[in-house]
């Protein structure tokens, strides 16, 4: 996939984040991450030393904890000796490894590819950040390594990889995601971004928001990873902060892509985006199409103008198998955070008002039309998707948004 070169802000906030003392080289998070680059930065989140400290207006200091210091041979031990048996995944930055620690937790370590595009001031900005932000939603760092020129980074295991995994390039014998599932990681998802774009203090611009990075439970309860592009948003009078561009090319905000000027709101588009994978099952860039059908955003404009045509963007893997009045609140919402002027998209405090809204009765939807079906005789599955197909074509003439 092709992305953005990069960069981060110096950041103009009355609160700033300082790394002190360190070296060089480092990693960002996942796997999935392959692809964004790197670049040589004046960032407010590291100045290129080593412990994080967050200040505030009184210059007092709060150093980061929570993250383990492990000694090299301690995760070699955890993951084997780095044994190909226990690769999990691959990306810009390096390999990432099922291990085992001690205590006996499994976890993921990501170890840095010297030669790889990612660096020192991702490795940093990583720990600092998951080392300051906690939530449910969010991945847990358990710990990172600096032994001379290694650099390591421990997480919690998640065992069903990530979104993307689950929606792009199926095994044939690989089920689908239900739509409830769909809705269910949409809002998992959002209530992992609004924690850093409401609960943190400054707030804290994702900035790399994509399925890669979307991570799933063994219940498919999602988490936000690989924060190494994490930028510090904006605070007092300030609109935006200013960088050079870095992202993955397909999620990136239209206003951000041309001017480097960085908001919440570009976090927005990025969500519409995955929300638009969710919907479609389509990749947003997908070099295998067809011309004209490569990117998604304008593959999907004329469907998403005309509400007749809505069906018509659905995962075809779904087979029939959601309630339309739902879909048609989906691309409304998606709708929104996709406007190409940032101060159209909506606040993530009401996209998640509004997911929450569509998962209760989406779930609704689901229990009632169990009820139907253990009522029926036991048919095919041909017999089961016509069903279904009528009940769509029957609420498509009977709803709108």
């Amino acid at each position: 996939m092709v992305c953005f070169s990069c960069f981060s802000p110096g950041g103009n906030g009355e609160r700033r984040i300082e790394i002190e003392n360190g070296t060089r080289s480092g990693s960002r998070q996942s796997a999935d991450s392959a692809g964004s680059g790197r670049g040589k930065d004046s960032d407010d989140n590291v100045n290129g030393k080593g412990k994080a400290t967050l200040k505030d207006t009184e210059g007092n200091s709060t150093r980061c904890s929570g993250a383990r210091s492990f000694t090299f041979l301690e995760l070699a031990a955890a993951t084997r000796g780095f044994r190909e048996v226990n690769l999990i995944g691959e990306g810009g930055f390096g390999r990432v490894y099922k291990g085992r620690l001690e205590t006996g937790e499994v976890v993921a370590i990501k170890q840095l590819d010297h030669d790889g595009v990612q660096g020192f001031k991702e490795f940093l900005v990583e720990v600092l950040m998951l080392s300051l932000l906690h939530h449910s939603k969010l991945v847990t760092l358990i710990g990172y390594c600096t032994d001379g020129d290694q650099r390591l980074l421990v997480y919690e295991y998640m065992p069903m990889g990530s979104l993307e995994d689950h929606l792009f390039d199926l095994e044939p014998k690989k089920e689908p995601l239900s739509w409830n599932t769909r809705i269910k990681v949409a809002v998992g998802a959002a209530l992992g971004l609004e924690h850093l774009h409401c609960k943190a203090n400054p707030p804290v611009i994702y900035r790399d928001l994509k399925s890669a990075n979307i991570l799933l439970d063994n219940d498919f309860n999602p988490k936000l990873s690989d924060f190494g592009l994490a930028k510090l948003g904006p605070v007092g009078d300030n609109t935006h902060v200013s960088t050079r561009v870095m992202g993955t090319y397909g999620y990136c905000a239209p206003e951000y892509a041309m001017s480097g000027k960085l908001t919440l709101k570009s976090d927005i588009y990025s969500f519409g985006v995955v929300l638009l994978e969710l919907i479609t099952g389509r990749r947003a860039i997908d070099c295998s199409k067809k011309q004209g059908e490569q990117n998604l955003i304008a593959w999907s404009r004329p469907f998403l103008r005309d509400r007749r045509k809505f069906t018509q963007l659905v995962d075809p893997l779904l087979q029939g198998r959601f309630p339309v009045r739902c879909l048609h609140h989906a691309i409304a919402i998606t709708a929104m955070c996709l406007q190409e002027q940032p101060t159209f998209r909506p606040l993530i405090g009401d996209v998640v008002v509004a997911l929450e809204y569509l998962s209760s009765q989406s779930n609704s939807y689901e229990v009632h039309n169990s009820r139907i079906h253990s009522s029926l005789p036991r048919s095919s599955s041909k017999q089961d998707s016509d069903i279904f197909s009528r009940e769509s074509d029957y609420r498509r003439s009977a709803t709108s948004v």
